[in-house]
């Protein structure tokens, strides 16, 4: 199991990617608005820009997207500080172009409160603070320290005009560039936000699974003492020419003595599900035969009135028996013939790269709240004490494993669970790591 912690960092660097890309277009976007003003400007308005060391800024911007490109593609760490230093540099990009076309007399001056707006979103509140600081010493610096724009001689009576409608496209420029962008970091930060509240879910889920596994461990140990004692007085009764030489009671004894073999049966495939009973070795077997022999010591042990059983998976896979996964379907069919006593059908197939495995009933169905929330601890239509512990322990060992659970009412009655498991999980090379 992976710590949360390491899945937290993980989803937040994704986010970052995402929102790094999404500076990397809205960047795009400048580089071609600054191309097609400068031409404008330079040749249809006839105002002599330094086309030069505008062009110049121009390039850098573009060799800073091909760089961070590469970054994203190599799916590469992005903090909070490189996003910082991104939104920095097209600070000093609009400071430098301004102080080349006008200073703060050119309408394009408000561009900065698109990046702080950016910065806001994206960025730690340092960093968010930070970048308003530099904008605002950008913006005052630029009051007073500029290149002067030589207007041609018609331009110079309209200049209040010109200047109107300048901040008009300056406006809509930006209005229309925070809206999409600012709506997808929102999405990709809620998206952030329900996965790591899915994973917070999930870990109290398996915290509470372990606990549930110290406690059937505990009572695995406490339970083998009595049933230690209770094999030893039955064989004695067993010797006793009194006992054995009532049919009845001898036939009682040796049913007994059959439960109690079953009981230590179960103990022991607790013990070594938990890990503390590894003397008898690793069984390997085959996928067809694993849910032959299951399907075949489930039918002896619970007698249903009535079992069709059809196992489609012809290949000779190979695969760990799992005490665990055995556990997991004995529970399934259990809960389908507690539901449905008089028929169950379980179907097995492979579907592509996946064992799939289909229990199903002609029982009550499942209720519309138990679908919504499949798998949730206690969710469960039996009024007993623990009732629900079920199907919570079958998602979250298939989940373990790799493998869905999913569950529908039937069309013509009753219900169907359907367990899906990559077979790479089963295999003795995905289990052993080679």
């Amino acid at each position: 199991m992976y710590p949360v912690r390491s899945r937290t960092i993980s989803v937040r660097d994704t986010t970052d990617r995402k929102n790094l890309f999404l500076l990397v277009q809205l960047r795009w976007l400048a580089v071609v608005g600054q191309v097609v003003t400068i031409l404008i400007v330079h040749v249809q308005m006839g105002i002599a820009l330094p086309l030069q060391p505008m062009s110049a800024v121009v390039v850098f911007l573009i060799a800073l997207n091909t760089a961070s490109l590469v970054q994203i593609r190599r799916k590469s760490s992005v903090s909070n500080t490189q996003l910082f230093l991104e939104l920095l540099i097209d600070v000093f990009a609009l400071t430098v172009q301004l102080y080349l076309s006008g200073g703060a007399t050119n309408p394009f001056i408000s561009l900065y409160l698109l990046q702080v707006a950016l910065g806001a979103v994206l960025l730690e509140a340092w960093s968010a603070w930070a970048l308003v600081l530099v904008a605002t010493a950008g913006f005052t610096w630029l009051t007073g320290t500029y290149r002067a724009l030589p207007l041609p001689h018609q331009l110079e009576g309209g200049l209040f005009s010109l200047h109107i409608q300048g901040m008009f496209i300056c406006f809509v420029l930006a209005a229309s560039l925070l809206v999409p962008f600012l709506t997808q970091i929102n999405r990709n930060l809620r998206a952030r936000d329900a996965y790591l509240a899915e994973l917070r879910q999930r870990s109290m889920e398996e915290a509470h699974i372990v606990r549930m596994g110290l406690l059937a461990s505990g009572a695995a140990h406490e339970l083998g003492t009595p049933l230690a004692t209770l094999s030893v007085i039955l064989n004695d009764w067993r010797r006793m020419p009194a006992l054995t030489a009532d049919p009845d009671l001898s036939e009682e004894m040796a049913e007994m003595q059959s439960q109690i073999d079953r009981c230590k049966a179960i103990v022991s495939g607790i013990l070594l599900s938990s890990g503390e009973a590894r003397g008898e070795g690793t069984v390997r077997t085959t996928v067809r035969d694993f849910m032959d022999d299951l399907v075949e010591d489930w039918r002896c042990s619970r007698s249903p009135a009535r079992f069709d059983y059809e196992n489609a998976f012809r290949s000779k896979e190979r695969m760990i028996s799992d005490l665990a996964l055995k556990q997991v379907l004995f529970n399934v069919l259990d809960n389908a013939l507690e539901a449905s006593p008089g028929w169950i059908g379980v179907a097995v197939r492979r579907q592509g790269d996946n064992l799939v495995v289909a229990v199903n009933d002609a029982g009550p169905g499942f209720d519309d709240a138990i679908l919504a929330e499949l798998g949730k601890p206690y969710r469960s239509t039996k009024n007993r004490p623990g009732s629900g512990l079920g199907l919570f322990l079958v998602v979250n060992v298939l989940r373990k494993l790799g493998g869905t659970v999913s569950a529908k009412n039937r069309s013509g009655g009753g219900a169907s669970v359907t367990l899906t498991l990559p077979l790479s999980t089963l295999s003795p090379e995905g289990t052993d790591g080679h």
